[in-house]
């Protein structure tokens, strides 16, 4: 895994500066992922890995699933990933992407686990504190977790503020202990 990020590091480095430059981060971010999508499945990923695939043939079918709309530029990208056999690193350097353009456009993806559902009041506080706390945009998603009694868990990148009924039952268990 840390080998695939190393590796994935400077293409989607070089992704995100080629995006920049065209002003297009949405639309690169949106190919990455589809594309990272794709080589998920196992029939892509057999084609992608099976030596007798010719190269030519391999650009022609990420080609096929980017679509027509793609400009050139995410064509090259494309291209040299084939040449150089990273298309199974697409989900690291899509990873990697989405980090960096949330790193230029100041914004945090925000997961928050919570027991019951949330009521948009909660969510517009859970956004504000957040906000204020991070000094970022946040793009906030919210599951339900039933297994939490109580309370929420909410994830911010590598930040994790867990406030459920649930950690805090079994600090109270072991304080007793």
């Amino acid at each position: 895994m840390s080998e695939a990020i190393t590796v994935a590091r400077p293409y989607a480095q070089a992704a995100f500066e080629e995006a920049q430059k065209l002003a297009d981060l949405k639309g690169w971010s949106e190919a990455l992922l589809s594309l990272a999508d794709a080589v998920c499945h196992p029939e892509v990923r057999a084609v992608v890995t099976s030596p007798r695939v010719a190269k030519a043939q391999l650009e022609s079918l990420m080609e096929s699933l980017l679509g027509s709309q793609a400009k050139i530029p995410l064509r090259n990208f494309v291209r040299i990933l084939v040449d150089n056999q990273r298309l199974l690193v697409l989900p690291e350097i899509a990873a990697t992407f989405e980090a960096l353009r949330a790193e230029a456009e100041k914004t945090v993806n925000v997961v928050v686990d919570s027991a019951f559902e949330l009521s948009v009041a909660q969510q517009e506080k859970i956004v504000k504190s957040l906000k204020a706390r991070l000094g970022r945009e946040i793009k906030l998603v919210c599951k339900v977790n039933k297994e939490l009694l109580g309370g929420v868990v909410i994830r911010a990148g590598d930040k994790v503020i867990d406030g459920s009924a649930r950690t805090r039952l079994g600090e109270m268990a072991n304080a007793l202990a």
